[in-house]
């Protein structure tokens, strides 16, 4: 039976700030597997962490990874100091379908998600957007049967939706982009130089 001394850490920590929750169970929890099996960009044993909360229809989240995502890839992810996973925290129907396909494909999973984020404007604000989604994919080798395939998929779209659910609820996520980094929390499109600010002590004098 759990103890008072327990129990009143349990409440303390529910009611801190998430950012001073850096460093303790939160970001464990942060880490456990969810509905979605995570897919790294970056190795295992990198030192900095990034847990990104997206939509693939958010204009902010587009800003971000056409910009200060790529800055972050190469000053870091590609140099093995940082790993990053994008979990999905679709804001509307049409990004749920959008991360479904993406997630279909495992293995291009970030291939599939930087093509929908560069071509975003193309598809994600039309009047009829899931033909144009499936033309837009086609560049990623999606045939017609396959996008309906994935678009069928009933376990995939509950998955999807729990992730969403579990980073609202869990993890207090309430807006697009939401990033954790090593536990510590921002929101919003931030900068390659807010990144960094996080980033350049816990690195050190860490280099490759």
């Amino acid at each position: 039976m759990a103890t008072r001394r327990a129990v009143l850490a349990a409440a303390l920590a529910a009611a801190l700030p998430l950012g001073a929750r850096a460093g303790t169970a939160f970001e464990a929890e942060l880490l456990k597997p969810g509905p979605l099996e995570d897919i790294w960009l970056g190795p295992a044993n990198a030192p900095v962490t990034v847990i990104e909360y997206a939509s693939l229809t958010c204009s902010h989240c587009g800003h971000f990874h056409r910009g200060a995502g790529k800055e972050l890839r190469a000053r870091y992810i590609d140099k093995g100091l940082a790993r990053l996973a994008l979990r999905p925290f679709p804001l509307d129907p049409l990004s749920t379908v959008a991360f479904m396909m993406a997630l279909s494909e495992p293995a291009r999973y970030y291939e599939i998600v930087d093509l929908l984020f560069e071509t975003q404007d193309h598809w994600a604000y039309v009047a009829d957007p899931l033909p144009v989604l499936r033309e837009t994919l086609a560049k990623a080798d999606f045939t017609q049967e396959s996008f309906e395939r994935v678009l069928r998929d009933q376990e995939l779209l509950v998955r999807v939706n729990d992730t969403r659910e579990r980073g609202a609820e869990v993890f207090k996520v309430e807006a697009t982009p939401t990033f954790f980094i090593n536990g510590q929390h921002r929101q919003g499109a931030i900068s390659i130089d807010e990144f960094e600010e996080i980033i350049r002590p816990i690195l050190g004098t860490r280099t490759l």
